[in-house]
């Protein structure tokens, strides 16, 4: 089997050295156990920067595709808050976002209104370079974050031990020819994410700065000790309790140190005239159980450092920018009501996010379905009215020339009475 190499830290991003890593293993384990995450190693051969091929840029499109997953349940509804829903304030209460007034969401289309905390998105959206699609979610409607993300991730519906992400996979349905099949990926991170594993060739990058350990990780431990030293997880869950919400400053520091570097070093990568054309990360923080904040906050930390990466990555990729794709997704939502701690418990329905000089922006697509008692999913949660699918197969399909039938059949399997989404892509 080859060897796994990884980008060893400091310098810049495309020119650090590949240092060989340990052979990957596979577990298969339970639904429960630790999340497979914690033990895959990336899948396929990653390739050392020296041995993918130099292309030329060759006339035409030269698309770039970047997919960014949002652990622990983006809330959607403070994201791009629904303010001209007469139910919102209500069903909010402390965290809801005002339309006017200090810290006023930044308006979309007059119903719709950003978090403060992005302005970098909302100038994207306002030079039709972003597109936020409302009441969104994949096929799972459990509220476990293993399961959510390894659905997310693998783009299947069925729960199981899962070797391959979607995204890789629509790798391996590109014509062997193609300049985005030729070059290998880039995956961002101390395991590169199931969504860029599988046959395809993966190279891998770890960001300098680690990022800091958080409630992902706290639950990933107590799931591991609850089958193994049910005491130890019992301590463990109280000591989550107690700290739940809570951020140092410190810690708020290096969650934004990661976010830019893990963000504008893929950026850097894809830049390049010879680097990769696909790449994935994915970033932790988001499950906000308590002290979720409104206009300001743990959720608004987490959302500025975002934008700061957007930014800063938009800038990195010069020209290329212009046929660049960066796709925010995650696992599902969050209660439509805010619970007694001032925060949100696992959810349905949420937001994805397309911005680029590639995407077709300006607009919020939703078949928005209320937030009326009688409108949430099951009394609680925001309805899922379009699937996650449609809308990555429209990426797929308009930017980087996927197949539709592969898209429904290997990318997706099991999906073709879902249909692209259409409009995307500019």
């Amino acid at each position: 089997m080859p060897k796994a190499f990884s980008i060893r830290s400091g310098g810049s991003p495309a020119d650090r050295a590949l240092v060989p890593a340990a052979d990957a293993d596979h577990h298969c384990e339970s639904r429960h156990d630790l999340s497979r995450r914690a033990f895959l190693g990336t899948t396929g051969m990653l390739f050392a920067w020296a041995a993918a091929p130099r292309l030329a840029r060759a006339e035409g499109r030269d698309p770039r595709l970047l997919v960014v997953v949002l652990r622990g349940a983006l809330d959607g509804l403070s994201f791009a808050a629904p303010v001209g829903d007469p139910a919102y304030a209500g069903l909010r209460g402390a965290i809801a976002l005002q339309a006017s007034g200090d810290n006023a969401a930044r308006q979309l289309d007059g119903f719709f209104a950003l978090h403060p905390a992005m302005p970098q998105l909302h100038g994207l959206y306002q030079a039709k370079q972003a597109v936020i699609v409302h009441a969104v979610a994949s096929p799972y409607r459990e509220r476990s974050h293993f399961d959510g993300q390894d659905l997310l991730e693998s783009g299947t519906e069925k729960l199981g031990f899962h070797d391959s992400g979607w995204l890789n996979r629509a790798l391996q349905t590109l014509a062997p020819g193609d300049r985005i099949a030729r070059r290998p990926a880039i995956g961002v991170g101390p395991l590169v994410p199931l969504v860029a594993r599988g046959r395809a060739p993966v190279m891998a990058w770890q960001p300098q700065t680690l990022p800091p350990a958080g409630d992902d990780l706290s639950n990933r431990l107590i799931a591991l000790y609850r089958h193994t030293d049910p005491a130890l997880a019992e301590i463990l869950e109280r000591r989550a309790d107690r700290d739940v919400g809570k951020v140092t400053t410190e810690g708020a520091r290096r969650q934004t140190a990661y976010v830019v570097q893990a963000l504008t070093g893929a950026a850097s990568f894809l830049a390049r005239p010879d680097g990769p054309r696909v790449g994935a990360l994915a970033l932790d923080g988001f499950d906000t159980h308590a002290n979720e904040g409104g206009a300001t906050g743990q959720l608004a930390n987490r959302l500025a450092a975002i934008d700061q990466a957007l930014g800063e990555a938009r800038t990195i990729l010069g020209p290329a920018w212009n046929e660049t794709v960066i796709a925010f997704v995650t696992e599902f939502g969050r209660t439509a009501r805010v619970n007694g701690t001032e925060g949100t418990d696992h959810g349905t329905a949420t937001v994805a996010v397309l911005a680029g000089g590639a995407v077709k922006g300006g607009r919020v697509v939703a078949d928005w379905p209320g937030l009326a008692p009688a409108d949430l999913h099951e009394g609680r949660d925001l309805k899922p009215t379009t699937d996650l699918r449609a809308v990555l197969k429209g990426v797929l399909r308009d930017h980087l020339a996927a197949d539709p039938r592969q898209l429904a059949e290997t990318v997706f399997p099991g999906s073709l009475a879902i249909r692209p989404m259409d409009g995307l892509i500019g």
